[in-house]
């Protein structure tokens, strides 16, 4: 699990051009990040890249960090995730949707800490395959509405329902 108090101080040192806080801190996040972008590029070789333009950007903005707005895990985690949900929209999805899996988020690419945060998954096994399907592809593997309508062959009217009505459902069922 990662240190989140950690990463922030990590962050500060960062923005200070620290140079051992910024090895430090690739060497502590890099394996999470990495699982990100893989799992919406689907090539390690194309994730590498994601995750090389992500600390270049990390690097320059590390003193734009606020602690207030994002944990530090979840400001990187976004970075990383659109640097690859760019290289999607220029190359091309490299993975098939078939090979997709449809499981929820997987603990290697997400910081979990269980006294902080709720676990999703009772919640995602709740709502209905082709929600499940949707709300996964969307926000994990990066999939616009338009390219879920394209793949799954359903009216771009309908999934955008799903998601809506999913992402309610699931707001519902954590709030419990």
């Amino acid at each position: 699990m990662i240190d989140n108090d950690h990463i922030e101080n990590l962050l500060a040192r960062v923005a200070l051009r620290d140079r051992n806080a910024f090895q430090a801190l690739y060497d502590s996040s890099a394996a999470h990040l990495l699982g990100a972008a893989v799992r919406i590029l689907g090539s390690r070789a194309q994730a590498e890249e994601a995750l090389q333009d992500g600390f270049v950007q990390i690097w320059q903005n590390a003193s734009s960090f606020n602690p207030a707005k994002a944990r530090a895990s979840t400001w990187m985690t976004s970075i990383v995730r659109y640097r690859a949900l760019d290289m999607v929209r220029r190359t091309g999805r490299e993975t098939p949707l078939d090979e997709i899996q449809e499981s929820a988020l997987p603990e290697s690419t997400v910081w979990y800490d269980a006294d902080q945060e709720p676990n999703l998954e009772p919640c995602m096994d709740e709502l209905g395959e082709s929600q499940r399907m949707c709300v996964t592809l969307a926000f994990v593997e990066g999939y616009s509405h338009q390219e879920l309508s394209t793949r799954l062959d359903t009216p771009l009217g309908t999934i955008k329902s799903w998601i809506r009505r999913s992402l309610n459902q699931l707001k519902e069922c954590l709030e419990r």
